[in-house]
């Protein structure tokens, strides 16, 4: 039975993420799976992009136009595929997740979810910026030996966090980048032993500014990895809108009505 972990990098640009992340890119060499440069969808903010990446809807389509528009998804997820067809759905991630696909507005009684007829089944949701990516990567550990759910979602906000408060060009962006890669080399083969194919991804870039939301490439270049599954990824042109389906397909359960990339099947 197919089952998947879903790594989104928050914030992470696709030039630093192959200039300083050493485990990933050996990772790809080895596995002969290069990243795919990513075009983020438009405004390039982190809300409207979950959306995109768990509905292949486009803000402009979603409603989720902005970080403060703070209500429930109004289009099948990932998560809602996978409940509907039976399958086992997890995440450790920010609390925006929670509010797209549970429950909104997002409380702290929210933060431990164990509900079998919600999207996301099990969670441990945080609301910090600050929260730490080896804390956050530990909480989904936890919920893949507890629960051993078919798609898992890890959301770590780190990369975001250093970017916004030092700017993209700082050493703690990159070094943030480089702790994200060390977690990664933690994590990732014992996941591709247990049998679970692995995608990272990041939501947007980040500007030298230290934000993001524009058209400009630095903001909306990222990058994307699949290991485990699927076919040889190089040169594959990948639109963001693209991802939720592919999981879907990926997954063994609906993709129908959403955008599938067939070269990565």
């Amino acid at each position: 039975m197919p089952r998947l972990i879903f790594v989104l990098l928050d914030g992470l640009r696709l030039d630093v993420a192959t200039s300083v992340m050493g485990f990933m890119d050996a990772q790809a060499e080895a596995l002969s799976r290069p990243p795919i440069a990513v075009r983020s969808e438009l405004p390039s903010l982190s809300r409207p992009l979950y959306e995109t990446l768990m509905t292949g809807v486009p803000p402009i389509r979603s409603g989720i136009t902005g970080n403060q528009v703070v209500r429930r998804s109004r289009h099948d997820s990932v998560f809602d595929r996978c409940r509907l067809a039976g399958k086992v759905t997890a995440a450790a991630a920010y609390h925006w997740f929670s509010e797209l696909y549970n429950e909104a507005p997002f409380e702290p009684r929210h933060r431990l979810t164990d509900a079998p007829n919600a999207a996301i089944q099990h969670g441990l949701f945080y609301w910090s910026e600050t929260y730490p990516d080896d804390h956050l990567f530990a909480d989904a550990e936890a919920l893949r030996r507890q629960h051993e759910p078919d798609f898992l979602l890890i959301h770590a906000m780190g990369i975001d966090d250093a970017g916004h408060r030092h700017g993209e060009s700082s050493p703690a962006y990159a070094t943030a980048a480089r702790r994200a890669d060390a977690l990664l080399a933690l994590h990732l083969p014992a996941w591709l032993e247990a049998g679970y194919a692995v995608i990272v991804t990041s939501d947007h870039g980040m500007g030298d500014d230290g934000m993001h939301g524009g058209p400009d490439p630095d903001e909306t270049s990222v990058p994307f990895w699949l290991f485990g599954a699927g076919q040889q990824t190089e040169h594959v042109h990948l639109r963001q809108t693209e991802i939720a389906g592919t999981v879907c397909a990926l997954l063994g359960v609906s993709s129908e009505g959403m955008d599938v990339n067939e070269a990565l099947l």
